[in-house]
C-alpha cells in the first residue's frame, strides 16, 4: 500500500487539478459542456488507483482529514461576498427558487420509492436513493444509514449510502453544464463573456476595485474566512442539541454574511476577488479529493439495482432543472446558470452547484444573482425543508413507520 502524507495528499490533488484544467481546456466534448475540472481529474485518479489496485496489487490512501475543514473554509468565503444589497434584487428568483424546489423533494422521493418497489427492495431504500443521499449528501447518509441499520436491519445500508452520495456528487457535476449549455443554445441567451451577447442578454458585472489584489488583501480575506470557520465551529456546538439538526456549513455562511454586510460599517473592508479566488481554491481541492478517494469497487459491488435508480433520478433532476426550474426562473441567462446549480445540488450538494456555476461563468460571464441566491437556498433552506419531507414520508406505515 502507497500511504501519502497529509502534504502529498495536497500535492497529488492540485495536480489532478491542473491534469483535470488541461482536459477540459483541451477535449472539446468536457469545454462545451463546462464540466468542472475537479470532476474530470477526480474521476482519472480515481480509475487509475483502482486499475492498480484490481491489476497491479497496489493500492494507495490519501490522507484527507483537511477536507471538511476545506468544504467550511468554502463556505465561509461565499458568506464573505454575500452582497445583501443583491439579494434583495435577487427576491423574487429566491421565491420562485423555493417555489421550484419543494416539490422536486417530494418528487424525487416518490421517484426513489417508485423505482425500489419496481426492484423489489426495501421502500426505506427508495429513500436512500432519494433526497436522503442525492441532496442530503454524505452527512445525512450516514445519519439516516445508521438510523436504518439500528431499527431495520438492513444489510450493507452504508456502503450503499455512500455509494449514492458519492456517484451523486459525480452526476450532478457531469449533468448540470450540458443541462445550461443545452438551455442557452436553446433560447439563444448570452453572458458577458460570450460573442453573440447583446444587451438584452448581458448581466451586469458587479463594481470592481480598479487596484489588483495584493498580497495584502489575501491575508485579510484569509483572516476572516478562518474567523467565519472559529465562530461557526462555536455556533453549530451551541446548537448541537437542537430538535432540527443544522449543517456546520450554515454557520460559517451566516457568520461570513455578517463579517460582510456589518464590517463595512466599522471601517473593514474586503477585497472580493480574494476571497473568490481562495473559496475557489478550497473548493476545488474538496471536490478533487472526494472524487480521488470514490471506490469503485464498491461502486462495482453495488451496481444493478443503485445504478438504474441512480439513472433514472439523473434523468429527472435533469428534465426537472431544463422544464420547471427554468421556467419558473424567467428564463433568462441566470436562470440557465440556476437550473444548472440546481442539478448540482438535487443530486450532489451545493458545492456542487456552485462548482457548476463557477464552469459556467468562466466561460460565458458573471451571474451574481445566481451565486446569492443558490448558496442561501443551498445552506439555509434546503436540509430544513428535506428534513421534514423526511420525517414526514418515514412515519408512513408503508415506508418506514419509524
Amino acid at each position: 500500500m502507497i500511504s501519502l502524507s497529509p502534504v502529498q495528499s495536497l500535492l497529488a490533488c492540485c495536480l489532478v487539478l491542473v491534469i483535470g484544467r488541461v482536459l477540459t481546456t483541451n477535449i472539446g466534448i468536457l469545454r462545451r459542456y463546462s464540466i468542472p475540472d475537479p470532476i474530470v481529474g477526480g474521476l482519472l485518479f480515481a480509475i487509475l488507483a483502482y486499475a492498480l489496485a484490481n491489476w497491479g496489487g497496489v493500492s494507495v490512501s490519501l490522507e484527507t482529514s483537511i477536507r471538511p475543514t476545506l468544504l467550511l473554509l468554502f463556505f465561509g468565503c461565499i458568506g464573505l461576498t454575500a452582497n445583501l444589497k443583491l439579494l434583495a434584487k435577487g427576491g423574487p428568483r429566491l421565491i420562485a427558487f423555493l417555489l421550484a424546489l419543494i416539490p422536486f423533494l417530494i418528487l424525487q422521493n416518490a421517484v426513489g420509492l417508485g423505482m425500489a418497489w419496481l426492484l423489489d427492495m426495501h421502500p426505506l431504500m427508495g429513500l436512500l436513493g432519494g433526497t436522503i443521499t442525492l441532496v442530503g449528501g454524505h452527512g445525512t447518509g450516514a445519519a439516516y444509514a445508521t438510523r436504518f441499520a439500528d431499527f431495520n436491519n438492513i444489510q450493507d445500508v452504508m456502503a450503499l449510502a455512500m455509494t449514492s452520495a458519492t456517484l451523486g456528487l459525480v452526476l450532478g457535476g457531469v449533468v448540470g453544464g450540458p443541462v445550461a449549455e443545452w438551455l442557452m443554445r436553446r433560447h439563444k441567451l448570452a453572458g458577458s463573456l460570450d460573442p453573440r451577447a447583446d444587451t438584452g442578454n448581458k448581466v451586469p458585472d458587479l463594481a470592481e476595485p480598479t487596484e489588483p489584489a495584493t498580497a495584502g488583501s489575501f491575508i485579510v480575506s484569509m483572516t476572516a474566512a478562518f474567523v467565519c470557520l472559529v465562530v461557526g465551529g462555536y455556533l453549530a456546538m451551541l446548537v448541537e442539541g437542537a430538535p432540527v439538526s443544522l449543517p456546520n456549513f450554515l454557520w460559517c455562511l451566516a457568520t461570513g454574511v455578517l463579517i460582510r454586510n456589518g464590517g463595512a460599517r466599522l471601517g473593514l473592508k474586503l477585497d472580493d476577488r480574494a476571497t473568490e479566488i481562495i473559496g475557489t481554491i478550497a473548493l476545488s481541492l474538496f471536490l478533487g479529493m472526494t472524487m480521488m478517494t470514490l471506490d469503485l469497487s464498491s461502486v462495482a459491488r453495488l451496481a444493478g439495482p443503485l445504478a438504474l435508480m441512480l439513472i433514472v433520478q439523473t434523468l429527472f433532476c435533469a428534465l426537472y432543472a431544463a422544464w420547471v426550474v427554468f421556467r419558473l426562473l424567467k428564463r433568462d441567462y441566470e436562470a440557465a446558470i440556476m437550473s444548472a446549480a440546481f442539478c448540482g445540488f438535487g443530486l450532489g450538494a451545493t458545492a456542487t452547484a456552485i462548482a457548476n456555476m463557477q464552469a459556467l461563468t468562466r466561460r460565458h460571464g458573471p451571474a451574481p444573482e445566481a451565486f446569492i441566491v443558490v448558496p442561501v437556498t443551498g445552506a439555509f433552506l434546503v436540509d430544513i425543508l428535506n428534513v421534514i419531507v423526511l420525517t414526514s414520508l418515514i412515519s408512513l406505515p408503508f415506508v418506514g413507520g419509524m
